[in-house]
């Protein structure tokens, strides 16, 4: 992703005071937030640890099909 598709915002003075990111970023920074937020927590770093051995999973499609959502 570029920084072209950043857009920085300011204010009168021309101080930078909030920015605009694709979505697509946005999501992956917060996705990497809660990761770090978790991982904060011993426990649920060992349950992660033991989530990512056991492998597997269910995708969102078939847990919204299996959900009737």
């Amino acid at each position: 992703m570029s920084e072209a598709e950043i857009q920085v915002v300011s204010n009168q003075a021309g101080e930078p005071t909030a920015v605009i990111v694709p979505i697509a970023l946005w999501k992956e920074i917060a996705a990497e937030r809660e990761t770090a937020y978790l991982l904060k927590s011993e426990t649920m770093r060992q349950r992660l640890r033991s989530a990512l051995e056991r492998g597997g999973g269910v995708s969102l499609d078939d847990a919204v099909a299996k959900l009737e959502l």
